[in-house]
């Protein structure tokens, strides 16, 4: 008998794939792919808020992309969760401890702004390189 603390659902999509989970007295993941076929036997990750670097739990998904996990409801925060199959793969952030006025989850979309100021500086960078590079002079 499973008693339902929060019964919040979220969902997170990257590469072709997509995460599920509902919260109760533990933590049911459901990791499908887009055409919605399950992540069967797909490694799955659990990174704990008190330590992001280091894995709390590992496991595999079963035949239907389903894992359930009990985390330590003592360490509140984003518990993280990758899974990934065949080249496929995805993250999600679970809050707990956290309240929130929509069932859902925000799922990973964009990034950090220094994340964004980066990569445009990369792409600007590149073009410049490759400018300079077909303006030089031959025979220098």
């Amino acid at each position: 008998m499973t008693i339902s603390m929060m019964s919040w659902t979220g969902q997170s999509f990257a590469h072709g794939s997509k995460i599920q989970y509902r919260k109760t007295t533990a933590i049911q993941i459901q990791a499908t792919y887009d055409s919605g076929e399950p992540m069967a036997n797909a490694q799955l990750v659990v990174y704990g808020p008190n330590n992001p670097s280091t894995p709390w739990i590992r496991g595999i998904t079963d035949e239907k992309g389903y894992f359930t996990f009990t985390p330590d409801f003592d360490q509140t925060g984003n518990w993280d969760v990758k899974v990934r199959s065949s080249g496929h793969g995805t993250i999600i952030s679970i809050p707990l401890g956290a309240e929130t006025e929509t069932p859902f989850s925000s799922p990973r979309t964009g990034g950090e702004p220094l994340q964004k100021l980066v990569m445009a500086g990369s792409v600007v960078w590149g073009f410049v390189g490759t400018g300079l590079f077909f303006a030089r002079k031959k025979g220098e």
